[in-house]
């Protein structure tokens, strides 16, 4: 017998919004004990007790009380089916955080095991993990890759870590419509980058599918509403269309004597957006918008219903896949095969036993080693191999030196737009490759020690080049020689998959030391040379180390090696070096005999002399003149200038913290300076940063935009934050032609209502 559904979404069950914590709590253990063996709840029920009291006074910015999203986290970790542990680990994720409840305390309450899963997912919750953006500095480069390291090694303690996390970002996501909109482009855009990504990865299709849909919602939201729009003019018909299929197949599967559970539904938007973007599309091309899902008792069902199928049915040529044979790499497991109706409109099945959808569904959870047998026992892992992208990640941690080479590794790894291709070795194992792969990824995917040493490749029994596009069904042979010199670096322009760049790379990484380290040390001194500085002075032992403890290397050949080879820069050496040297030599520079020598040269030119800033500068010609960022002067402001160590002069305010705090010593660059009004009035411009302070309300943004615009003023940047009273402070900087410009807008901002007080940046 068969059972058919329509299903338009297939992702877990939201609970309403404000819903009663009690109920929710009772909503929660029902959940638990609908799949748990024991009838043991007390640890869920103390761990409610203590979170109600924790946050009793917390209330979320939907106005909701707290414990509404820690009990909404533990019911998305019931839906997975997860243990105990886990479902009070999400309960208690923020108690530690936001309470004074300590790790001790957790560790006597709930055993070890939940205190460890909590202080993971606090430590998670400190590290920002927004990617970079186009004009990103190399420090907040380094500073994400770090994070990243720091994210995957407790993922690596623990993978119900980033479970729970999962589940807290998928309810922080329901709940996004109360952030700012700045707020919901950041954490909708590293969701997108990062959790959708590391849930697909898990196999954990039910949140990777609602992530991903919330994602897009706020990231590009007239093109989600679009979608939803589209999609629901003629949704009627498309239920009754996916409806007329479903009990189409149901008869069909029937007569051949096959038991089959049958739904059907419209896939998700994302999905169809991505579809939309990468073929250049519109929905009315998109060829499976519609999709049945036929699940079976065993493998040989999912064959027969196939048969079946393409009785019933014309498929499109080059439209099915056999991910049983050949499973995805986070081994997912299903036959694709994609169709033409009776009425012309295509659409895809999705045939599969019960187990390969609970594993599409749930993923890693579906087989979870924690989770606890009928007999009370733990139970192994049956499917280690999804953490294998997590091991081989958690390698390049360990061989990777250079974080931008990390970020562009793991990037690529996590990268989900492109297709995978399937081919066999001569003994017939599968290997699954990114597509455009060519031999020398298929080498590296068997073995770092076969790529290192391929000369050539055969592929369907023929010989062919190095650079051939592998494609599936293909069967690959290596040839390899003991004399091979190893691979080339033009197979980084050839190579596709992230393993073989990162094989390849560790390769001249460590044949090439020698080399390396020899290019090196002649960077440093060519560096050096053009910049007139003399190494010698500088490359001290304490330095070396400083610089060693930096980077994290063992020793000096380390850090020439990985300039060598590029991971490291010779002007990142030598300006750390520079740095700890003046640091410790001040006082051997004698500012005296600097502005001595300034104004003998100065002696038979002009007493004053005019820079295109509109700065003059007394005693001094033919020096650069450049304002500060720390206290951004205007015409109008009382400003001095500072002789520095070969910028020329930099302009400052006189109440500059920076200059008020300068030290003795450094007092005697203080320069006298002075404004001249520019030739064209007007036409210059001059950054400047003021900060607001008010008291939060809504439309405060939106007044303060709107004072600006009515003066003409272009806003160059704005940051805003509300502390925990309800004070918010504005932060933002515009072009202007002078202090009496500034004191207008200063007004009329002081006029706006709930404004407290306004103050310019001092340094």
């Amino acid at each position: 017998m068969t059972e058919d559904k329509v299903l338009i979404t297939g992702t877990i069950p939201k609970l309403k919004e404000f819903t009663d914590p009690e109920q929710l709590y009772q909503d929660l253990i029902k959940r638990v004990q609908k799949y748990h063996p024991s009838d043991d709840i007390s640890m869920i029920e103390k761990a409610y007790a203590i979170a109600s009291e924790a946050h009793k006074d917390q209330k979320r910015k939907s106005g909701e009380p707290y414990i509404i999203h820690p009990l909404n986290v533990a019911f998305i970790l019931a839906d997975l089916e997860l243990d105990k542990e886990t479902i009070v680990a999400g309960i208690l994720h923020d108690v530690v955080e936001d309470t004074i409840m300590t790790d001790d305390d957790l560790k006597k309450q709930f055993g070890e095991d939940v205190a460890l899963l909590v202080d993971g997912v606090t430590k998670l919750e400190k590290i920002p993990l927004s990617s970079a953006q186009a004009d990103a500095t190399d420090a907040k480069l380094e500073m994400q890759a770090e994070n990243l390291r720091k994210m995957f090694l407790a993922m690596a303690k623990d993978i119900r870590v980033i479970m729970i996390k999962l589940a807290d970002r998928l309810h922080n996501m329901r709940t996004l419509r109360y952030q700012k909109p700045e707020s919901q482009q950041r954490i909708a855009r590293e969701t997108l980058e990062i959790y959708c990504p590391i849930a697909q990865r898990l196999g954990i299709s039910k949140i990777k599918v609602e992530l991903d849909d919330l994602s897009l919602k706020y990231l590009e939201p007239e093109i989600y509403y679009d979608l939803v729009d589209k999609i629901a003019v003629r949704k009627s018909e498309r239920e009754a269309y996916i409806k007329s299929i479903v009990d189409e197949v149901s008869v069909h599967i029937e007569n051949a004597g096959i038991k089959a559970h049958i739904d059907g539904r419209v896939k998700h938007f994302f999905s169809i957006y991505k579809k939309m973007k990468n073929q250049n599309k519109t929905l009315e091309q998109i060829y499976d918008l519609f999709a049945v899902r036929i699940i079976v008792d065993s493998v040989r069902d999912c064959y027969a219903a196939l048969g079946v199928i393409h009785e019933m049915y014309k498929p499109i040529p080059g439209r099915f896949k056999d991910y049983i044979a050949m499973p995805k790499a986070n081994m997912y497991q299903s036959l694709h095969t994609t169709l033409i109706g009776s009425t012309g409109q295509p659409f895809e099945i999705q045939i599969r036993t019960q187990e390969m959808h609970k594993a599409a569904e749930y993923g890693i959870a579906a087989h979870w080693k924690y989770k606890e047998a009928s007999d009370g026992k733990k139970v192994e892992a049956q499917e280690e191999e999804k953490l294998v992208w997590l091991r081989q990640i958690l390698e390049w941690q360990r061989d990777s030196d250079d974080n931008k080479e990390f970020m562009n590794l793991l990037k690529s790894d996590l990268d989900l737009f492109s297709d995978n291709v399937y081919c066999f070795t001569p003994t017939g194992d599968v290997k699954n490759l990114p597509a455009g792969s060519t031999p020398i990824d298929f080498a590296y995917s068997i073995h770092s020690a076969v790529g290192n040493k391929m000369v050539g490749a055969r592929v369907n029994g023929k010989l062919v080049t190095i650079d051939y596009v592998i494609q599936t069904g293909d069967r690959v042979e290596i040839i390899t020689s003991q004399n091979s010199k190893g691979p080339s670096r033009d197979w980084l322009k050839i190579v596709k998959s992230t393993q073989a760049k990162n094989k390849i790379n560790q390769w001249f990484k460590h044949e090439l030391k020698e080399d390396n380290i020899i290019k090196g040390k002649e960077a440093l001194q060519t560096y050096c040379k053009a910049k007139g500085i003399v190494l010698a002075n500088i490359i001290k032992p304490e330095y070396m180390e400083s610089i060693q403890r930096k980077y994290g290397f063992m020793d000096w050949d380390a850090v020439m090696a990985a300039v060598g080879h590029g991971a490291l820069k010779e002007g990142q050496i030598i300006n750390k070096l520079l740095e700890l040297y003046e640091r410790d030599h001040r006082k051997e520079v004698t500012d005296e005999e600097i502005l001595q020598s300034i104004t003998e040269s100065n002696i038979d030119k002009p007493v004053k002399m005019k820079s295109k800033s509109g700065i003059v500068v007394k005693g001094i010609a033919d020096l650069s003149v450049r304002f500060s960022k720390c206290c951004s002067p205007v015409p109008g402001d009382e400003i001095v200038g500072f002789v520095t160590r070969g910028r020329g002069v930099s302009i400052h305010r006189t109440d500059c913290i920076n200059v008020i705090n300068l030290p003795e010593i450094e007092r005697a660059r203080i320069i006298d300076a002075e404004w001249q009004a520019p030739e064209n009035t007007g036409s210059e411009k001059y950054l400047v940063e003021i900060k607001i302070f008010a008291n939060n309300r809504n439309g405060l943004l939106a007044d303060v935009s709107k004072a600006l615009t009515e003066k003409n003023i272009d806003i160059i940047s704005l940051n805003s934050r509300t502390n925990k009273q309800g004070i918010a402070t504005l932060q933002m900087s515009f072009e202007i032609t002078g202090k009496d410009e500034l004191n207008r807008i200063v007004d009329k901002i002081r006029g706006i209502e709930s404004v407290i007080d306004i103050e310019r940046t001092t340094g």
